[in-house]
């Protein structure tokens, strides 16, 4: 008995080292860029830049199939730090992927919500809790402002409230100079 317990501990020492290995010599390195360009997208997994998500859309800029121009919950500071990060020209938002608008959380009306699940299965960032049958509600912590739960709502008992501006909440509108002290 002893013996069995022993070779199955050197055996799984032996494929853990083996796996140890594999991970360190096989690793697959991200790009540094695409992960730079994720950073700056707000991820809200909204998909109205084309592409289901915003790391998609980020390994699609990288690459040179996207334009910087196309995500409308980014607006006019996403598309600026962009141009920024990757050296080219700012473009104006695309209207043919939407219109920037104020950052917004889903609100569902209790009173009218059948709890009929298509909100929940919609979102992409499971914001939404619920049980069939029962009345669901919006994490607003967790709601990215996607608006991907208006559409499949059969009764329109979800609407989008802008966040309120406040202390967390707001962001310099124009670029901050840094001065640096001549050396």
């Amino acid at each position: 008995m002893l013996t069995a317990l022993l070779v199955m501990a050197s055996i799984a020492v032996v494929l853990g080292a083996l796996l140890g290995f594999a991970s360190i010599k096989f690793k697959v390195e991200g790009d540094p860029l695409v992960d730079q360009i994720d950073a700056i997208l707000p991820q809200t997994q909204c998909g109205q830049c084309g592409f289901p998500g915003c790391r998609p859309y980020a390994t699609a800029i990288a690459g040179g199939e996207a334009e910087i121009n196309q995500c409308p919950p980014g607006g006019e500071e996403g598309i600026r730090k962009l141009a920024d990060l990757l050296g080219r020209e700012f473009k104006p938002l695309s209207e043919e992927h939407g219109t920037e608008k104020p950052k917004s959380v889903a609100v569902i009306d209790e009173q009218t919500c059948i709890g009929c699940t298509l909100c929940i299965q919609a979102c992409p960032v499971d914001a939404i809790v619920g049980a069939a049958k029962q009345m669901h509600t919006i994490v607003a912590a967790d709601c990215t402002g996607c608006e991907l739960c208006l559409a499949p709502c059969p009764v329109d008992c979800i609407s989008m409230e802008p966040i309120a501006e406040t202390v967390d909440t707001w962001k310099w509108r124009y670029p901050v100079i840094e001065i640096k002290a001549a050396a």
